[in-house]
């Protein structure tokens, strides 16, 4: 087995350290470590954190392989400082089977650039009418413990409480697409003065507040388990903050994006910024980033949503939500985070890594960089800024709303269990 020694890095943001690698485990972390025969990588003060783990990622196959690949996302997932990632159900066909997890599972072990967690839909079809086979999706090879209709919203009541009786079961979790439909009919952005001045529909606060409201009342009542998806408002914060304190099992995430980039964006009708849920408010942006200090809001998700170039390059209207945020999501976090003195890299390792780990059971991920432990690292260099060109993405889709701005940081290197996946920022 090989023997890889890291030296002088910053272990999650400290003071310089040696990390010594053999084969798929961390053997030792300290000072002056030798060995002989390892692959010396010369860290220089770089920031060492455990490999990040996104618990929202579109890979869009089977079915869309024209905006992403399983091969291509986790590529990009690398790229990005990433070692696992849970695949959205939202393919075609809808991952609601334990045939398609299956497929999903086999496809991230084949091609290895990162773990591939596919999550199970919660109805047959994503058409909220029917559970889907929540439990043999769970028994299967893929193991399923995460299930979410995201794209869509379970807004029925009995079908969600049924859906949360059924996970508690065996430990699961619902994650919920916070998105009353009434309320969001022909919405294009956030509800609001921009909306109103640009006259496009509008997209209110409270389709998503109300939904988180009702679903954390079900999760206590059933003593189950709910995560919210893309937590966008400020709203939304005091109703999980509320839960919260309530003793309720609530977990939420916020998006890279909804961190950093507000309504006024679309002024310029580009689609790129067209998103779900929409981008909202300056105080909404500043009341997310508290939240995730403070730990409210437990992790960042990505939601990285590749499309092709035709349903982007068209009329504000007619374009699709989402936007790709694999490769970027960690420049993101230390502009708006780290750089702001927010959260410090333990804090982000807590909640890039650690914390999504724990949500979804990734087992192997999301561990302290220590002795004994599996070598799932990222190496940073915080001091690196650049221009985003999404020309060099990994990702099949360039669908990013940061082409062209300067953003701090650069993930150099990538380990899986040992297995160097991206070296001096280039995919292995």
């Amino acid at each position: 087995m090989s023997k890889i020694l890291i030296r002088g890095a910053k272990v999650l943001g400290g003071e310089p350290q040696d990390v010594l690698i053999d084969g798929e485990t961390i053997a030792e972390v300290g000072a002056n470590l030798q060995a002989d025969g390892a692959e010396v990588v010369e860290a220089g003060g770089k920031v060492l954190l455990p490999g990040l783990v996104d618990l929202h990622t579109h890979l869009r196959e089977p079915g869309r392989e024209d905006s992403e690949t399983v091969l291509t996302g986790t590529r990009a997932a690398a790229s990005g400082g990433y070692t696992a990632v849970f695949a959205m159900a939202n393919t075609f066909p809808v991952a609601d089977t334990a045939g398609v997890v299956e497929q999903v599972w086999r496809l991230g072990k084949e091609y290895g650039y990162c773990d591939v967690q596919p999550i199970g839909a919660v109805t047959v079809g994503l058409e909220g009418r029917k559970l889907a086979e929540l439990g043999a999706m769970h028994e299967s090879a893929a193991g399923v413990t995460v299930f979410s209709d995201d794209g869509k919203c379970v807004d029925d009541a009995v079908i969600m409480r049924r859906a949360l009786e059924y996970v508690k079961a065996f430990g699961g979790v619902v994650a919920q697409h916070a998105q009353e439909p009434r309320l969001t009919e022909g919405a294009q952005m956030n509800e609001g003065v921009v909306s109103a001045e640009l006259g496009l529909g509008g997209w209110p606060a409270v389709a998503e507040e109300s939904v988180i409201a009702r679903d954390v009342l079900l999760a206590e009542h059933v003593g189950s388990r709910v995560h919210i998806c893309h937590l966008s408002t400020a709203g939304s914060v005091e109703i999980v903050r509320w839960a919260k304190s309530r003793g309720i099992d609530v977990t939420a995430e916020v998006t890279p994006h909804h961190l950093l980039l507000t309504d006024e964006l679309v002024r310029t009708y580009n689609p790129v910024y067209k998103v779900n849920p929409p981008l909202r408010t300056e105080r909404d942006v500043h009341a997310l980033r508290e939240a995730l200090a403070d730990g409210t809001i437990d992790i960042v998700a990505t939601d990285h949503a590749p499309h092709p170039h035709e349903d982007k390059d068209c009329e504000w209207a007619a374009a699709a939500m989402g936007m790709v945020g694999l490769e970027t999501a960690l420049s993101v976090v230390q502009e708006t985070m780290v750089d702001t003195g927010l959260l410090d890299w333990a804090g982000v390792a807590e909640r890039m890594s650690a914390n999504p780990a724990r949500i979804g059971q990734a087992h192997g991920h999301g561990r302290p960089v220590s002795a004994g432990e599996p070598a799932n690292l990222t190496l940073v260099d915080t001091a690196y800024r650049g221009q985003v060109d999404p020309a060099g993405f990994a990702s099949r889709s360039r669908n990013t709303p940061y082409e062209g701005r300067e953003l701090p940081g650069r993930v150099t290197h990538t380990w899986l269990r040992g297995k160097a996946t991206l070296v001096d920022g280039k995919l292995t």
